[in-house]
């Protein structure tokens, strides 16, 4: 039975996708953020976006994220406790994390900035 026009493409289209959304696991994963293996890649990009937003929330109040971040969470005090990103649980979905991701952000938005 012959393939289908196309089905190469899409193997190697799904090779690149797979890839790519390790890729963006790997970082969050860095920043001390978990993934599930059932976080599909949009949610992952997702996850990747709203973790850069706390991050530019946390410079905007003057916030080290040197500091503030992994691996600092466990071999120091961060500069403010605010400052460090929410850690996920092993039974978060994704949409439970990325609520209280969004509201921590806000939070950080609303809170008085460092020196």
């Amino acid at each position: 039975m012959t393939q289908p026009t196309g089905a190469p493409q899409r193997d190697e289209s799904d090779r690149d996708l797979a890839r790519v959304t390790e890729e963006l696991a790997g970082r969050l994963r860095a920043r001390g953020v978990a993934v599930h293996d059932d976080d599909s890649p949009d949610a992952v990009v997702a996850l990747v976006e709203a973790v850069e937003e706390f991050e530019r929330a946390v410079e905007s109040r003057g916030g080290d994220l040197m500091m503030d971040e992994p691996p600092a969470r466990h071999a120091g005090e961060p500069d403010d406790p605010h400052f460090l990103i929410p850690a996920r649980g092993d039974d978060e979905s994704f949409a439970q994390y990325s609520g209280r991701l969004a509201a921590a952000t806000a939070a950080i938005r609303r809170h008085k900035p460092h020196p």
